[in-house]
């Protein structure tokens, strides 16, 4: 099957599957009131892919069939490879404003890295090498939406897993059966787990396990429907009203979720790693699989960055702000992140390395330093739009009212701005809102700070990890060279 439309998506989404949302088992969340919109906002990406406008620009043909598959899952030998790709990415995130993390292109660009790497899942025996590659040929051929678990519960972040007070609370091998890999536990941050179709689940990219800790080391993927599988999801953002009190959360609010598993069955075709804890801790660091995702999610915060800019600038601009030195300076922040961002994914792809397993790969260090930048700017990016939109982003009235004949008339009168009448402004507002002062909004600030992880934990890595021996031994050479001889020498 090539490339999914949106009408194929929402389809395998109706499958059995086990989502608790607000003390209730959701038995369709296509038609769930609230729920349901974020599923039609991605399939509404879904059918991108097969309109006369966007088809080049969001698939290529399938090396298996010659099918046009998602851009997201090519393994890239070229540096139009990964233009083409970051087209991809660009593509949708527009769509979202950037404003969803987990779109399924995510997921996909990292399963084709680890795929790639067979040679590394091999360590553990030939057959976890033949089934990642196997399982990555699936999702690309059928077009799979993933979500995916990559941290523990936060029980007490002071102890490893092992520790714990309960350490059966973490996800972990029970035993093992003819038909697979028994796991208990939970995993955390599950985001979009309602709408996907299968859940990978993989170590952590910035967390280890401790070595002796092989019931906690493992790699593997299951349907979202799998016996024993739950999730249960926080409250929503979206309040369930007109869309356009919440034009952002009731389109984008892709849910995150609690992943419990009990006495989950895992098919022994889909256990990529299990049982060794150096495999697991390494897996992201001894293979590019991540870098590809990162790649995805530097291009989804240029087009974040861009929905901020636009909502900023139209807001300065309706309350005649855009002519004062003060307000120009905060909207130069922001013009610069976006550019810094852009700067970043053309030199990341510029100077794109081959791997040891022959992919070209968006520069590690560039691509590492953009993920960091990030969730230090962003922020205060939103801290921009509050300031720019000061008082005037909570002294917004419903899309209620405005239908309201009795005060209409004094909302398109006495709500007006620079720009636009009440109406206009009213909206606009109601947007800037959710962009920088909703419950949406906060949730999208606490995501960026750690999207990645542990923002003091990745700066570290970044000092450990790099390459330092250009700079330090330039700067040896400086003080070992002779000095002139000052004045009194002469």
């Amino acid at each position: 099957m090539p490339a999914r439309t949106g009408a194929e998506y929402l389809n395998g989404l109706r499958g059995a599957r086990e989502v608790w949302f607000e003390g209730a088992r959701i038995g369709d969340v296509t038609q769930h009131p609230i729920l349901g919109r974020t599923a039609r906002t991605l399939a509404e990406l879904y059918d991108l892919q097969s309109t006369h406008e966007y088809p080049d620009r969001l698939t290529y043909p399938s090396p298996s069939t010659g099918q046009p598959v998602s851009l997201a899952f090519i393994q890239p030998k070229t540096t139009d490879d990964l233009v083409r790709r970051r087209v991809m990415f660009k593509t949708w995130a527009d769509q979202h404003g950037g404003l969803m993390g987990r779109t399924p292109d995510y997921l996909n660009a990292i399963l084709a890295g680890l795929a790639s790497a067979r040679a590394y899942f091999e360590k553990n025996g030939p057959e976890y090498g033949a089934r990642i590659v196997a399982y990555y040929e699936l999702c690309r051929e059928t077009d799979l939406c993933a979500t995916h678990t990559f941290v523990d519960p936060q029980v007490n972040r002071a102890r490893t897993m092992s520790q714990q007070a309960d350490p059966d609370v973490p996800l972990h091998i029970v035993g093992e059966s003819r038909e697979g890999l028994v796991v208990n536990g939970a995993r955390m941050l599950a985001t979009l787990a309602p709408y996907a179709d299968e859940l990978m689940v993989f170590p952590s990219p910035s967390r280890t396990h401790p070595s002796d800790a092989s019931r906690y080391a493992f790699a593997f993927a299951v349907p979202m429907s799998i016996p024993g599988l739950s999730f249960i999801c926080r409250e929503s953002f979206d309040r369930g009203g007109p869309p356009a009190d919440s034009p952002l959360a009731a389109r984008f609010e892709e849910m995150d979720a609690v992943a419990v598993f009990k006495d989950v069955v895992v098919p022994w075709e889909r256990v990529f790693l299990k049982g060794d804890s150096a495999l697991a801790n390494g897996l992201f660091r001894f293979t590019n699989a991540f870098m590809h995702g990162i790649h995805q999610f530097v291009t989804k915060n240029l087009a974040k960055a861009e929905l901020v800019l636009g909502v900023a600038s139209l807001v300065a601009e309706a309350i005649g702000r855009t002519e004062l030195p003060f307000y120009q300076q905060l909207l130069g922040e922001v013009v610069d992140v976006v550019e810094t961002l852009r700067a970043y994914l053309r030199a990341a792809e510029a100077d794109a390395v081959t791997d040891q397993y022959g992919d070209l790969v968006p520069n590690p260090d560039i691509i590492s330093t953009a993920r960091n930048y990030f969730p230090r700017v962003y922020p205060r990016l939103i801290e921009i739009v509050q300031l720019i939109g000061s008082g005037g982003l909570m002294a917004t009235p419903t899309e209620r009212d405005l239908a309201t004949p009795e005060i209409a008339a004094d909302i398109e009168r006495y709500y007006q701005a620079a720009t636009l009448m009440g109406k206009d402004r009213v909206r606009l507002f109601r947007l800037a809102w959710d962009l920088a002062c909703s419950s949406f909004a906060g949730r999208q600030v606490l995501y960026e700070r750690f999207f990645a992880g542990d923002l003091n934990v990745l700066m570290a890595g970044r000092f450990t990890s790099y390459d330092r021996t250009a700079a330090v031994e330039r700067v040896k050479a400086l003080l070992a060279r002779s000095l002139p001889p000052s004045s009194t020498e002469r």
